[in-house]
């Protein structure tokens, strides 16, 4: 499943929004914690946003969430397997029970999608899940449900990418590129835009997949995770027998005293 976004019919009504803090409980009066250039950013609390942009005295407004990479290095970084991608919806899911709180996901992300919980007592990784459980039931997400200007379409990915560059040789306002097609070895979310999309905040980025970068080094990680371990526990019990030598030479002491 994927999700195709056609900039030039989103009016900015943040519907989708509405509907993806309605669908995953999210809190519908805090505050933005981050605003970049007057615009709302991704946060904990807001896993889509919709930004305004003026390229040309022309108001555009763009969707942003999570893009589901076909080959996510988030889910690559992540050695707990607390971020895994679904391979039926296609989704990339964060399971917090499994989390350990490294955030190599915040790191590893080339588009600076993930976000962490800083301010919360037992902080979670925060994200868009896809709306993970609707679309395994053959829904659509809840932000492309709530969508009535048509800007947002999901379905059969491959079909979409057909869909989305017979739109642009039929009309000539559009630039011919569809982003997430290629980018970082795809992503689950597509785009179609009439300006170019470096002039409305898209990221610049390679077409090689980022696993295949994260890969070779995270495999060594769990074998450093083990090692961590195992020197800790080692120091634990010197430091406990150290301890214990001394309090019985104390009481030695006391004794002869």
């Amino acid at each position: 499943m994927a999700v195709l976004v056609d900039i030039t019919k989103c009016i900015g009504c943040e519907g989708c929004s509405v509907a993806c803090k309605m669908y995953n409980g999210l809190d519908f009066k805090a505050k933005p914690r981050n605003i970049k250039d007057g615009r709302v950013e991704l946060d904990d609390n807001r896993w889509t946003v919709i930004q305004e942009f003026r390229p040309d005295d022309k108001l555009r407004f763009v969707k942003k969430q999570c893009l589901h990479c076909l080959e996510p290095a988030c889910a690559s970084a992540c050695f707990s397997k607390a971020i895994q991608k679904d391979e039926k919806t296609g989704a990339v899911v964060y399971y917090p029970d499994l989390c350990v709180g490294c955030r190599y996901c915040l790191v590893a992300c080339p588009y600076s999608i993930p976000k962490y919980q800083w301010d919360e007592q037992f902080p979670q990784v925060a994200k868009c899940q896809m709306c993970e459980a609707r679309v395994a039931k053959g829904d659509a997400p809840a932000c492309v449900s709530a969508c009535t200007t048509g800007a947002l379409i999901s379905g059969d990915r491959d079909e979409l990418i057909k869909k989305a560059h017979e739109i642009i040789n039929s009309d000539s306002r559009y630039v011919n590129h569809v982003y997430g097609e290629h980018e970082v070895g795809g992503s689950q979310w597509l785009y179609i835009s009439d300006v170019p999309f470096e002039e409305l905040g898209f990221k610049q980025v390679s077409e090689t997949p980022v696993t295949s970068y994260t890969k070779s080094y995270m495999s060594k990680v769990p074998g450093f995770a083990a090692a961590w371990a195992l020197f800790l526990a080692g120091l634990s019990f010197y430091n406990h027998r150290v301890e214990k030598n001394k309090k019985q030479d104390d009481d030695k002491q006391d004794k002869e005293g």
